[in-house]
């Protein structure tokens, strides 16, 4: 199927970019990145936008800076790269996320920033995102905001990012010494795409485990961090029962119509993944306490 004629414009900075958004108010406008995403819904009629705003040359956007306390990822900056990048793998957990992304084709052309902005619920990326209490920049003819990542992901496909705003990068703290993350999935057998994925951040004093941050991808509509199963966390000695004793609260706070169903996983089959797959989140990261290494970019 051909996709409805639309108007294209290829933009060189954030300001253009911006600026169109604003001149195309009212109208259904898409931003292209990747591409994964947009491209298919476009040629299947799903999408059918009026106005195309091609990002993929904006130099800002592309490329990774890394501080001592924490490194930014561009909007534009492709999965591999993300994946393969040196201090995000030893000091983050997104560039795991990343690497779990589809096949090496999506990996070298899909974006971060694309996947946090289309917030698909079975993205690998926003769990890892809030589980690393990253901040999203965004850019409007307003100037410019942060929004942490606990308030980015509202619902399926839809972000705290307002109709003229532009996701611009993507700060992420690196872990500290006594820190440790995991991120684990079941892909779709179809699709790649997470039937359940996992992310955990432990921050441990010794054997005791001082904050425990946990989200899951694929369950509900949009990312979710797993309060019940923090809160079990948070203050325990680590010990050989602790992950399961966690992982039984996986579903705790959370009414059936929130799983989400549909031909490839019941909800019930959703639940149970989500208890196995946080399980294993948290045995991996109880394993890597102490391995963490933190690297400066300087």
């Amino acid at each position: 199927m051909y996709p409805s004629s639309f108007e294209y414009y290829a933009v060189a900075d954030v300001k253009e970019a911006v600026d169109l958004l604003v001149e195309h108010d009212g109208s259904d406008v898409e931003l292209l990145a990747g591409g994964h995403s947009l491209l298919p819904t476009m040629k299947s009629g799903l999408s059918s936008p009026d106005v195309i705003i091609d990002i993929a040359d904006i130099d800002r956007l592309h490329g990774i800076e890394h501080g001592e306390q924490s490194s930014t990822v561009g909007a534009m900056t492709n999965y591999a790269t993300a994946a393969r990048d040196d201090v995000l793998e030893r000091n983050t957990i997104v560039a795991e996320a990343a690497a779990e992304i589809g096949d090496v084709q999506i990996r070298n052309a899909g974006t971060v920033g694309g996947n946090i902005a289309h917030a698909d619920p079975a993205a690998d990326l926003p769990a890892a995102v809030l589980v690393s209490d990253a901040t999203i920049r965004a850019r409007s003819p307003d100037g410019e905001r942060t929004i942490p990542a606990s308030e980015f992901f509202e619902a399926m496909f839809t972000t705290a990012l307002g109709e003229d705003e532009l996701l611009v990068e993507i700060e992420i703290p690196h872990l500290s010494e006594g820190m440790a993350s995991a991120y684990l999935k079941k892909p779709s057998p179809s699709s790649g795409y997470a039937l359940i994925g996992v992310a955990a951040v432990l921050e441990t004093d010794g054997e005791v485990i001082t904050e425990a941050r946990i989200a899951a991808n694929g369950a509900f509509d949009h990312a979710m961090r797993l309060g019940s199963v923090e809160d079990t966390l948070t203050g325990e000695t680590i010990d050989d029962g602790l992950s399961d004793r966690a992982a039984e609260h996986a579903t705790d706070d959370v009414e059936s119509y929130m799983l989400m169903e549909d031909s490839t996983a019941s909800s019930e089959f959703r639940a149970h993944l989500l208890e196995v797959y946080t399980k294993q989140a948290i045995d991996t990261a109880i394993e890597r306490v102490g391995s963490t290494a933190n690297v400066s970019g300087d």
